[in-house]
């Protein structure tokens, strides 16, 4: 038998060997216990934490939002349920697989669903995430066929804004938009999430907390993919409060339908306490278009078109007020002891200024005229020798003492002042003086004087309601679930006019003369049996064009048409402001608008009588 024996270098290298495996081993044993001290030790809560949040999730259970109602209690605004797709970020293995896989299903925006899916997984990665609301029974049929395939998709079922009559009052009741981060850390916007839809304008801007409720949440067992498997704890959401307008739902209805399909705005109030009954923008929109999202281009088209769906011209149009304003300059001229009520002024159908002629609207003229006749028929002349005595800074003072040139106070807010022009106001803004030509342009409503149609309807509230200036309020009582009251409508006064009792009769007489007497130019608005009082309006938007021709037949160059009115004139129960864009003449414009508002609520209020009178029997 051989014996093998190995030399000494053999046997060196051998150990060598042996001692980089050991070597070798120690460092990859001394990786490893490392590795386990990171995962246990160090990171040991995070991962637990992980590990839990994928077997337990606490997820949001949305509240219903609170009803919003008419003054009768007829029901306006409502909820519905809605099938929404949501994605749990952490859940989604791929997100751009995942998004190409829904875009095949659904129709959705897939840009705007990676940003979100990759921004919510780094802020709040387990809570779901809105892809799109308002899914279709196909979209929801397909999602669900599709279920295994979609890692961390969820098909919820919400409640969805409901606006009954599609574009009724939507200037007034608002619409819902998606929250943004500026809004989310506002006080206005309580317990909202990203996401969320929130009141944007109008009651459910004014009202958003009282409306939106509290939301619930539920701690639920889920596997794997997220599925839920079972429901361990649950929080049911609080509804939101129901607020109650002062709306009149059928007065609206009559005063939307009056004005049809022109621009313009109409506004009825209670003149004795402020409530808003009716108030009209035109063109309108549909809320309902906001709810699931709305299309980018038809927003583009709402923000940047020629129709302005969204201002709400009724507090924030302004415009000339034309001739309605000579019920200003009347009283002003009367307190200041410029004329006397008796005293005729010859109206030759113009009057001249230096080189300047100032014409009447009619154009043979009125003859002399008195106070009560001016305003009857409107005459041009009379006011510019008012205006003229009066001066622009009396003129001035007696427009803002009755709410003119500031807001009214209007409870949903956004509203516009309009502007009450002086000296002293055209000198900082064009560093111009003031010329005798304007003021006698102010007189008859002109010049740089603007309103909005809500102030003229309180102007002409003011004037027979006793002198006070009313601040509008659209809100007349939010209760919660249990019927608790939240608020409650108080009538507050923001003024008073302070002109002698004599004076404000002489002015009364006038403007019921406008609408009953023979050659009143609001004779459209006259109803049988019932003394209205009102004044007509017509404001110039163009006049001749450089070459000296009248651009007036022109649609777009149409005069405004006003009419303001209050009824019955002995013990008015309603207040109304018309202006109709480009509508001509106040008298034919705008009058016969306003006496079907009239008409619809004060056989409302009588039919009421009748009603509770047999209900008392």
């Amino acid at each position: 038998m051989k014996t093998s024996v190995l030399d000494p270098i053999s046997i060196e290298v051998l150990n060598r060997q042996i001692r980089k495996a050991t070597l070798l081993a120690i460092v990859a044993f001394g990786l490893l216990a490392v590795k386990l001290w990171s995962l246990q030790i160090l990171n040991g809560p995070q991962y637990r934490t992980k590990s839990e949040n994928n077997r337990i999730r606490l997820q949001d259970i949305p509240s219903y939002r609170g009803l919003i109602y008419d003054r009768n209690g007829a029901v306006l605004v409502n909820n519905r349920p809605s099938y929404d797709l949501y994605v749990v970020p952490e859940d989604v293995k791929d997100t751009e697989v995942l998004v190409s896989h829904l875009r095949r299903l659904v129709s959705l925006d897939p840009v705007r669903a990676l940003d979100l899916i990759r921004k919510m997984r780094k802020a709040t990665p387990f809570k779901p995430v809105c892809l799109k609301r308002g899914l279709t029974r196909d979209e929801v049929a397909a999602l669900e066929t599709h279920r295994f395939n979609l890692p961390g998709v969820v098909i919820t079922v919400t409640p969805e804004r409901h606006y009954i009559m599609g574009d009724f009052a939507s200037h007034v009741l608002g619409y819902l938009g998606e929250i943004t981060e500026k809004e989310l850390r506002s006080k206005r916007y309580y317990d909202t999430r990203v996401g969320d839809l929130v009141g944007k304008a109008g009651v459910e801007l004014k009202w958003q907390r009282s409306l939106a409720g509290i939301r619930g949440g539920e701690q639920v067992e889920v596997d794997a993919a997220g599925r839920q498997i079972r429901v361990i704890s649950k929080q049911m959401p609080r509804p939101g409060a129901n607020v109650y307008l002062t709306i009149d739902k059928g007065l609206q209805e009559a005063a939307e339908a009056s004005l049809g399909d022109k621009r313009g705005a109409i506004v009825a109030i209670d003149p004795n306490n402020g409530q808003v009954l009716a108030m009209v923008s035109k063109p309108s929109f549909d809320p309902n278009l906001f709810v699931g999202g709305i299309d980018p281009l038809t927003w583009q088209e709402m923000i940047t078109g020629k129709d302005f769906p969204l201002q709400n011209r009724a507090i924030a149009g302004l415009y000339a007020p034309g001739s309605i304003f000579k019920i200003v300059v009347a009283l002003a001229a009367l307190e200041e002891g410029v004329v006397d009520p008796e005293e005729e002024i010859h109206c030759p159908g113009w009057l001249q200024l230096g080189n300047r002629t100032f014409r009447c609207w009619k154009k043979s003229g009125h003859g002399s005229v008195s106070l009560h006749r001016a305003l009857v028929e409107s005459c041009d002349v009379y006011f510019y020798t008012l205006g003229r005595r009066l001066g622009v800074d009396k003129i001035s003072k007696y427009a803002r003492q009755m709410g003119l040139g500031r807001r009214t106070g209007f409870d949903l807010g956004f509203e516009k002042g309009g502007l009450v022009p002086s000296r002293l106001w055209k000198l900082r803004r064009w560093g111009m003086p003031w010329q005798m030509g304007e003021t006698l342009s102010l007189a008859i409503g002109q010049s740089y004087l603007l309103v909005t149609p809500l102030q003229a309807a309180c102007l002409i509230s003011s004037v027979f309601n006793g002198g006070y200036l009313y601040e509008p309020q659209v809100s007349k009582l939010v209760r919660d679930v249990e019927g608790n009251v939240l608020y409650a409508f108080r009538p507050k006064i923001n003024g008073q006019l302070n002109f002698s009792e004599e004076h404000m009769d002489l002015v009364r007489k006038a403007l019921v003369g406008v609408v009953n007497e023979p050659h009143g130019t609001g004779r459209r608005a006259a109803i049988d049996g019932v003394v209205v009082a009102g004044k007509t309006g017509t404001a110039q938007v163009v006049g001749l064009d450089k070459d000296g021709q009248d651009k007036s037949d022109l649609p777009q160059f149409r005069d405004h048409a006003w009419f303001v009115a209050t009824a019955p004139a002995d013990n008015p129960k309603i207040a109304v402001s018309v202006l109709v864009e480009h509508g001509g003449h106040g008298g034919s414009g705008a009058a016969p608008i306003a006496k079907q508002v009239i008409e619809t609520y004060l056989k409302g209020l009588k039919d009421s009588a009748l009603r509770a009178e047999v209900h008392a029997q």
